[in-house]
């Protein structure tokens, strides 16, 4: 099992993308008592925004078009702030790929887990997302591989086992990836190491 490593959430930025009242302003209060400076921001953020830490934002009064970035593509986690658990309002939150959420009226605890609840989350997700493109870049490299298991068949080796052994030896000499020196072998870089 993993362990969770705690960030240090001291000296951060939050912004809270909601009107002017109580929520925001116990919000700001809460953060104070973390170390976090805030600013409150209504109606929408702009791209200079996507600098902060944290976002907050009101679910019960979000709209489209609110966020400088796509949905679910935020650059920093994001925490939406609910009040009415209308299904409406909820899939508007989850399709902006809140990383958390925080139940309205704010009270006096709530803030600090919610912080690192969302830290783990954008990280975990961030990670897989990652992953996920790396396998894809792979996977679109894979007629390379295939060409090169060929090009090594067609200059000696056996079969295409032993063509395949001698790719990976070729990657591991050439301080590359599989795909990649399936690539250079396709483009003829080095041809003349293949033998070794």
């Amino acid at each position: 099992m993993k362990t969770f490593k705690r960030p240090d959430i001291a000296g951060k930025k939050a912004l809270i993308l909601h009107p002017p009242h109580a929520t925001s302003e116990a919000l700001v209060r809460q953060l104070a008592l973390l170390r976090i400076s805030t600013r409150v921001v209504w109606p929408q953020l702009d791209l200079a925004d996507a600098e902060a830490d944290f976002v907050f934002f009101d679910v019960d009064g979000g709209h489209e078009g609110q966020f400088p970035w796509e949905p679910g593509c935020a650059p920093m986690p994001t925490i939406g702030l609910i009040g009415s658990e209308a299904p409406g309002r909820i899939e508007w939150a989850i399709a902006q790929g809140a990383d958390a959420h925080l139940l309205k009226p704010i009270g006096s605890t709530g803030v600090y887990s919610v912080l690192l609840v969302a830290s783990h989350a954008f990280k975990t997700i961030r990670r897989q997302t990652d992953d996920i493109r790396a396998l894809e870049g792979r996977l679109r490299q894979r007629p390379s591989v295939v060409q090169a298991v060929l090009l090594l068949m067609e200059e000696g080796a056996r079969d295409q086992e032993a063509a395949m052994k001698t790719l990976r030896a070729i990657a591991m000499t050439w301080r590359m990836t599989l795909e990649e020196a399936a690539e250079a072998i396709c483009n003829n870089e080095g041809r003349t190491k293949c033998g070794a």
